[in-house]
Order: C-alpha cells, then sequence, then structure tokens
C-alpha cells in the first residue's frame, strides 16, 4: 500500500517524538536533524510499511544563507511510494552522519556531496575526493567558491 509523504511523516514523528522533525509540505519532504538521520533512515529502510529499498540520489546543496543540506531521494519497490528526506546543518560545521551502511549505493553520493559541497559524513568508511584531484582547493559547487587561476600551472578554466 502506498504511503503519502504527510503520513510517513506523521508516523515519523510518533516513533520519534525526540527528534524534531518538521513537514515541508511544498516539496513535499520530512526535514531531521543530522543526529537522527541515520535511525530514521534505518526504520524508514526496515519497517514494512515503508520498505524503502533504494535510495535513488542524495544530493548535497548549498542554499546561500549559510545552511549546506543533504536531500535524500528514497523508493519503494514493493510499495511503489516515494519520499523525500532532508538535513540542513551549518556551513561552519557541515557534518551529517553516514548511511552508506543502510543504502550502500550512498558510498559514492556522499563521496560526490563531500567533494563539491564539503559534507562531512560522519562514520563514511573511505570519505575521499571522487571527481577532483586530491589536492584540490574548496568544494566548487559552493556558492562561495571561486575558480582559482591555475591548478598545477594549468590555467582553470582551460
Amino acid at each position: 500500500m502506498s504511503l503519502t509523504p504527510q503520513t510517513i511523516f506523521d508516523e515519523l514523528t510518533a516513533t520519534f517524538p525526540e527528534l524534531a522533525l518538521t513537514f515541508d509540505a511544498a516539496v513535499p519532504c520530512v526535514i531531521v536533524p543530522a543526529a537522527g538521520i541515520r535511525d530514521v533512515c534505518l526504520q524508514l529502510r526496515d519497517h514494512a510499511a515503508y520498505a524503502f529499498d533504494t535510495l535513488m540520489c542524495l544530493t548535497g546543496m548549498d542554499y546561500g544563507d549559510g545552511t549546506l543540506g543533504v536531500v535524500y531521494h528514497l523508493g519503494s519497490t514493493p510499495h511503489k511510494h516515494t519520499l523525500t528526506v532532508k538535513v540542513l546543518v551549518p556551513k561552519e560545521t557541515p557534518s551529517v552522519p553516514t548511511v552508506e551502511k543502510v543504502w550502500r549505493t550512498a558510498d559514492w553520493h556522499e563521496r560526490e556531496a563531500y567533494d563539491l559541497i564539503g559534507i562531512t559524513f560522519e562514520g563514511h568508511r573511505d570519505l575521499r575526493r571522487i571527481l577532483l584531484p586530491d589536492d584540490w582547493e574548496g568544494h566548487p559547487l559552493r556558492k562561495d567558491y571561486e575558480v582559482p587561476e591555475y591548478y598545477n600551472g594549468m590555467k582553470v578554466p582551460y
């Protein structure tokens, strides 16, 4: 049976009363505090009514207001429902627990968000750059990123 995001939010709020979950009806999505993301994701994967067996996409975001975010797009093959989950963190301390042990596909998605936005995923077993060289300075998808004029003697962009 397919559930609506609002229904899932209501049930998650009852399951995790200690977390300050919020619902953004405009998206719609469930916004989870960073400290609770792993527990919420395990519930979404393992509870039979949800059965979110697929992390379809994980994206790092720079909202341009001093906040970075991680957006998780989840899918349930057996129930054919989807859900968007967000975590918001301050740009000065962008740290979120990893969900790579919840959905294996998060491994490379989290590395990409780390590389391009600079979000650190606590507990990730191999958090290193995936698209840029290891000695690249900064995170190019941040809104305040300035492209360097040169990289190892090569003009950027070339």
